[in-house]
């Protein structure tokens, strides 16, 4: 069982602030103790204690589909007995990012990241085979809504105040896949860490800060920032609904479905036989009876309640890190 940290004051500002945006300059955290009125080292400190704590888990970055890689979400109907036993073995897998139970048949869903489609439903069929037991493959078809990113002094996610429009995103190109590796894997917490990716990859400093630049500018990057473990964070209530929604309506539905309060995530995602949910859409809170509470009330206002729908809430969190989507890239020289 998670024991949730209380985060209030500086830390709390910290962690809401630093989900996007973050200083993409040669001592970062310098400049964020500008903003807060805060020393260089008094930011260091707090987000060491924080990462400690596990409520921190990197600094660093989230990517948009179609900056490279593939991923896909994918389930086991795992016997009881059996559930840590396999949950374990897909956790030691390196390109499972995400790995829990749910309250269901198909108690144990992870994500799947890797290089290319290929490799990933490959990994995912001998996973499921060595398991021995059924599995389900559920690639994304498109996003309706992508915002871990929320105000951690709510109880919830907001409503969009826009349409959600997902961007086009220019794919990192092979000579840079070594920096997206080490992006994705986060920061060191020291005053200058992007002078540590370059002397890695024999880049200047300036390079590589133009690259950042220039993905974020592109919507290669989703968001450059801190990435917060929300069990940690107190919002340990998580529960996914999926919905089976008329092939002419799926888009309209998930639209709706993402405008609502509390939802964090929406997507469409390609049925497998047994499972005919098309539409997926994450509730993440603090207390599980308001997290039922905002399902219900998304899917009664936006009309999905008359589709075939089941919820799932988490159980026991097995793994949960950034996805690996570059990790055999190997350093290059430096770009012009």
């Amino acid at each position: 069982m998670v024991r949730p940290v209380v985060l209030q004051g500086a830390s709390l500002q910290l962690l809401n602030g630093l989900q996007r945006d973050f200083p993409l300059e040669p001592q970062p955290f310098l400049a964020v103790g500008r903003q807060l009125g805060l020393p260089e080292a008094s930011v260091l400190e707090r987000l060491r204690n924080l990462r400690e704590r596990g409520v921190l888990g990197r600094i660093g970055a989230v990517w948009n589909a179609g900056a490279g890689g593939a991923a896909a979400l994918c389930a086991l109907a795992v016997p009881p007995a059996r559930l840590a036993e396999v949950a374990q073995a897909v956790s030691d897998e390196p390109g499972v990012n995400h790995n829990y139970e749910r309250e269901h048949d198909w108690n144990l869903w992870y994500v799947m990241t890797g290089v290319d489609a290929r490799r990933v439903r490959e990994t995912a069929t001998r996973l499921a085979q060595q398991a021995g037991v059924p599995s389900l493959f559920l690639p994304m078809v498109r996003a309706y809504r992508i915002d871990l990113g929320f105000d951690l002094s709510g109880t919830h996610a907001p409503a969009l105040a826009a349409p959600f429009v997902q961007p086009r995103s220019t794919p990192v190109a092979p000579a840079e896949r070594p920096l997206a590796a080490l992006a994705e894997q986060g920061l060191a917490l020291v005053p200058r860490p992007y002078d540590l990716w370059a002397a890695e990859l024999g880049w200047t400093t300036g390079a590589v800060l133009t690259t950042l630049r220039r993905w974020q500018a592109g919507a290669t990057l989703r968001r450059f920032g801190a990435v917060v473990r929300h069990h940690e964070a107190g919002f340990g209530a998580n529960a996914m609904t999926v919905v089976q929604a008329p092939p002419a309506q799926v888009d309209s539905l998930g639209a709706a479905l993402a405008a609502q309060p509390g939802v964090t995530l929406a997507y469409q995602r390609v049925p497998d036989t047994g499972w005919p949910y098309n539409l997926y859409f994450m509730v993440h809170g603090r207390e599980r009876a308001a997290v039922q509470a905002l399902v219900a009330q998304a899917l009664e206002r936006t009309g999905a309640r008359r589709y075939p729908h089941a919820t799932l809430f988490s159980g026991r969190r097995f793994k949960q890190t950034g996805g690996r989507y570059f990790t055999d890239a190997a350093p290059v020289a430096c770009p012009a």
